[in-house]
């Protein structure tokens, strides 16, 4: 991919974790900044029809956080019906996932924008195809890594795991966001600090922010939360 390309992808511990919310709010963080920026979903499955019209839910909350004016197809280069995972979703329509049309999906935003935030879709692991996965396309656009972390029970692990695996593919995890996504969740503090303290002891990864319980959902409550310096600086550094 062309050093061109600045901007960070996000991934997860799990799917439903708040990869969404945690990219527009990124954006809009940016977009305070001065940067122009640009929300990408290379891959999103599942669809809801509005209007006469074939919608996903997460493309539209990108396209509507992002400071550049863009069309669905320039936000998701591959949407796909059923809300199932992508290389099944592909196969049940016939169809395959293609890395060349993701990674031109990105190289045109790059055009556009100063800045782009990719979100990947489920975990950092999840099957685009046969033979690769979200994890390679992660290495095709070479860009930081932001993890973000659903906080409950089992984040440590999925946290952990999941930063291993984006360091074993050679690529850098910026940073790190906590969602807070089940309010019952018991002793929050003292998981934030153990993830505060592991994931920068063994892979210097700050915490960015951590994301309050939001019902309903707020992206510019979500953005006042987050800092940007670490992943700007992790960009500059490429």
């Amino acid at each position: 991919m062309s050093s061109r390309l600045r901007g960070c992808f996000v991934t997860g511990t799990d799917t439903e974790v708040g990869k969404t919310l945690a990219s527009a709010a990124l954006l809009q963080a940016l977009a305070v900044r001065g940067l122009r920026s640009a929300g990408y979903k290379p891959v999103a499955a599942g669809v809801a029809l509005r209007e006469g019209r074939e919608l996903n839910e997460d493309v539209e909350a990108l396209r509507a956080a992002s400071s550049v004016a863009l069309e669905p197809s320039e936000v998701c280069a591959c949407l796909l019906r059923e809300p199932c995972a992508p290389h099944i979703a592909a196969r049940l329509e016939g169809r395959s996932v293609s890395r060349a049309t993701l990674l031109d999906g990105a190289a045109r935003l790059a055009r556009r924008a100063d800045w782009v935030v990719v979100e990947g879709v489920g975990g950092f692991c999840v099957p685009l195809g046969e033979d690769w996965g979200a994890d390679d396309l992660a290495v095709e656009l070479g860009l930081p890594v932001v993890l973000v972390v659903g906080l409950r029970l089992g984040c440590l692990n999925h946290a952990l795991l999941t930063a291993q695996a984006v360091q074993a593919r050679g690529l850098h995890l910026a940073g790190w966001v906590g969602n807070r996504i089940d309010p019952r969740f018991a002793w929050p503090e003292d998981n934030l600090a153990t993830l505060e303290r592991l994931l920068r002891q063994r892979h210097g990864a700050p915490c960015l922010g951590v994301l309050p319980w939001l019902e309903p959902l707020d992206v510019a409550a979500a953005a006042a939360q987050l800092d940007v310096t670490p992943l700007l600086q992790a960009a500059d550094a490429r």
